[in-house]
């Protein structure tokens, strides 16, 4: 199951930074393989969450290498930085460590902002 983004989506006015994507849950299963029924609270525990990656930054900055006789002051400054891209992409379906996320509240939906390195393991459609 992927997620679409369209452009009417809410969370288009959304940036997200740096190395960090962010997260939908995954809906689990509200009981076990053995039919133990888990209440929300436990689920939410768990070390170690599932989601779908709605918005994905950059990636990681890197200072572009600047030579002394390429500052000329006419050139557009705006260029200066460059990123390498993520792994994560949008629609992917991230295994991701909950103790380095922060949950966050948006337009009454709960969402995860999740650094890459916190990220274990993608499983994406190609």
């Amino acid at each position: 199951m992927t997620l679409e983004l369209t452009p009417d989506n809410k969370l288009r006015k959304l940036i997200v930074v740096g190395d960090r994507v962010l997260i939908r849950l995954r809906p689990e299963k509200e009981r076990t393989k053995s039919g133990l029924y888990l209440p929300p609270t436990v689920r939410e525990k768990e070390e170690v969450q599932s989601g779908y990656i709605m918005k994905a930054g950059p990636g990681y900055p890197i200072p572009m290498a600047t030579d002394p006789a390429d500052d000329e002051p006419w050139k557009d400054q705006e260029d200066q930085v460059r990123y390498i891209p993520l792994q994560a992409k949008e629609g992917d379906l991230a295994i991701f460590l909950v103790k380095g996320a922060t949950e966050v509240q948006y337009e009454g939906e709960r969402y995860y902002i999740v650094p890459q390195s916190s990220i274990l393991m993608l499983e994406r459609e190609y």
